[in-house]
């Protein structure tokens, strides 16, 4: 990375955590085991300041992003890749997600065929998962593609 890009990083990250030191509590996280991962930074560094109609918190993990008091739309990059599952795949804006509904209201959406990969937790109850992915696929979309959830006719 350059010296340049480095700088404009560490001040969009100064001036995210300007912003988010509120009055909100922050949320506690665990770091997700490649959550060093450069690639984790630039997606963490632009996270939005609103999604899905939700307020963003501060986190004290790195490569971690939470949305709404209490904690309604929760991020982590640098999870473990999925490998084939049977989990249902919902692809949006060009990002393939396995969908887990095990703990129904709560969903964990996974990025399928994306390098690191990427982990949301949604809240069924609050928030819709179509508004919380829509305003992260757009970033996810910058991550390295490695596959797809389902085989696609040729161009």
């Amino acid at each position: 990375m350059s010296r340049i890009r480095t700088v404009r990083l560490a001040a969009a990250l100064l001036v995210t955590g300007l912003a988010l030191s509120g009055c909100a509590s922050t949320v506690s996280l665990q770091p997700a085991p490649d959550a060093n991962d450069p690639a984790c930074a630039e997606i963490t560094a632009f996270l939005p300041g609103t999604l899905a109609g939700e307020k963003r918190r501060w986190t004290d993990a790195q490569a971690t992003g939470a949305w709404g008091d209490p904690a309604a739309i929760i991020v982590s990059c640098g999870v473990e890749a999925p490998a084939a599952s049977a989990l249902p795949c919902q692809t949006v804006d060009g990002v393939d997600w396995l969908v887990d509904d095990t703990d129904a209201p709560n969903y964990r959406f996974t990025t399928f065929g994306r390098e690191p990969a990427v982990e949301v937790y949604v809240d069924y109850d609050v928030v819709s998962s179509f508004d919380a992915l829509s305003g992260l696929s757009a970033l996810v979309t910058k991550l390295d593609r490695t596959a797809e959830c389902t085989e696609r006719p040729a161009s």
